[in-house]
């Protein structure tokens, strides 16, 4: 007999991943049959006409099939030629063949460099890890700090529900922190040693923390001080933490900046608090999720521990070869007065300030709707509005109800987590600017007739 459903195992029949559920299943079932959809649902955003950067593309193309070099060379900026060249020669084998297990040594350095310049701080290239987007440097994180049930880690709420999901793949529990919706999605070290309390009244065994900055799907952006008050909590309780920064370049508020958790260690001089960030092509101004290139860095983590990383990655034997030359084109972009670099700067800049001025008018539309509340969008891709719902109504119904009505595709805050007594959705900045005008109107016009 074939394989039934009560032969697969129970925790893989237990992990949800909402981004992706039933009501996105719908919605490409609606679009089969002629509706128009707009996906507000994921951060894909050259699935929402998201043109790539030439320079992206110009360089993964003659790392793909070198004799472009000399078939038409008259098709690529001379600094895209040496750029390429030189990548091509740090593979050693060219993209067709593995790597080491860590990555590309020197796409390794140039990330190091990438960060040292960022940051104004100590990098060792033996420390990053080349992955398959930040997805699996996430996923391999979490496989080295759950040993077993008792297992506990610290994960934000609303949180992105990569962390939900592997954290029941894995088997470890999820130790839910709520982040505070009427401070800026702020973290709280009252609301944190709540959840501390509370896990350990069952006998958990905390490991980690993990922090999205910015937010996802908050949009929120952590100021200096806030990480350094997670840093303390995590050394004052031995915990490790999991900095998921992949959202770094999207950052929409003036005086707002981007600080990294490895660069307030190093200017606290810790040393005692093991640190793993993460950073993706996928988001920021790039969006080439199709590419599945990213990087995890680790600090303060021994040597015999490190090898046991590199160990998990060895048996997927390395990250894509294209992914990693994705990740240096992020880290290593053309020069000032390079043949690229003007055309990069424009299309780069076009990108940001069209994502910002979504943002603006994606938050002031959505509050002027009654009913409805959302905080400001300082960074990432996205909003988390709070919904006012008729009683016995909950958001997993709106969502659908609105796809149904209006072909808008968001996703309901239970997929993220959400202060009992609340409802929420998340959405996405990404649609063309003219778009998002039409998705608020017709938000607008499904929510007040809502019942």
């Amino acid at each position: 007999m074939a394989m039934q459903l009560n032969d697969v195992s129970n925790i893989v029949l237990e992990t949800e991943y909402a981004v992706r559920g039933p009501i996105v299943e719908r919605a490409q079932e609606l679009e089969r049959q002629g509706r128009e959809i707009i996906y507000c649902n994921i951060g894909n955003p050259q699935a929402l006409k998201q043109k790539p950067l030439t320079f992206m593309r110009q360089m993964l193309s003659i790392c793909q099939y070198p004799e472009l070099m000399e078939k038409c060379p008259e098709h690529f900026p001379t600094d895209v030629i040496e750029t390429a060249k030189k990548v091509l020669a740090g593979t050693k084998h060219g993209v067709g063949a593995y790597s080491e297990s860590k990555g590309v040594r020197f796409i390794r350095e140039a990330v190091a460099k990438f960060i040292k310049e960022r940051d104004d701080i100590f990098v060792d290239p033996d420390a990053i890890y080349l992955t398959d987007g930040a997805s699996k440097g996430v996923q391999t994180a979490l496989r080295m700090l759950i040993g077993g049930p008792q297992d506990g880690i610290m994960i934000p709420i609303p949180q992105y529900p990569l962390y939900s999901a592997t954290l029941t793949l894995y088997e470890g529990k999820q130790i839910d922190y709520y982040l505070d919706e009427n401070h800026d999605w702020k973290l709280s070290k009252q609301l944190l040693e709540a959840s501390l309390v509370e896990a350990k009244r069952f006998n958990v065994n905390v490991r980690a923390i993990c922090v999205l900055n910015p937010g996802n799907p908050t949009g929120s952006v952590l100021d200096r001080e806030n990480i350094s008050m997670i840093i303390d909590f995590a050394k004052e309780h031995n915990m490790s933490i999991l900095a998921d920064e992949v959202y770094q370049e999207n950052i929409y508020i003036p005086g707002d900046k981007f600080v990294s958790f490895a660069k307030v260690m190093a200017e606290k001089g810790e040393t005692d608090v093991s640190l793993f960030s993460f950073h993706s092509c996928s988001k920021g101004f790039l969006g080439e999720c199709g590419q599945r290139g990213g990087y995890m860095e680790i600090r303060n983590v021994p040597a015999d521990v490190a090898a046991q990383i590199t160990k998990l990655q060895s048996i997927s034997l390395c990250s894509n070869l294209m992914g990693q030359v994705a990740v240096y084109c992020m880290v290593r972009p053309p020069k000032p007065g390079s043949p690229s670099y003007d055309l990069y700067v424009s299309e780069r800049d076009g990108i940001l300030n069209e994502l910002k001025k979504r943002a603006i008018i994606l938050a002031e539309a959505l509050n002027k709707i009654q009913g409805v509340e959302c905080n400001t969008v300082a960074g990432a891709m996205y909003a988390f509005p709070k919904i006012a719902l008729p009683a016995g109504r909950t958001d997993d119904e709106y969502c659908m109800a609105l796809l149904e009505a209006e072909g808008i595709c968001v996703v309901p805050g239970t997929g993220f987590g959400q202060i009992p007594g609340t409802a929420h959705f998340r959405t996405t900045v990404l649609p063309p600017t003219e778009k998002i005008q039409s998705v608020v109107e017709r938000l607008k016009k499904f929510h007040e007739a809502y019942k």
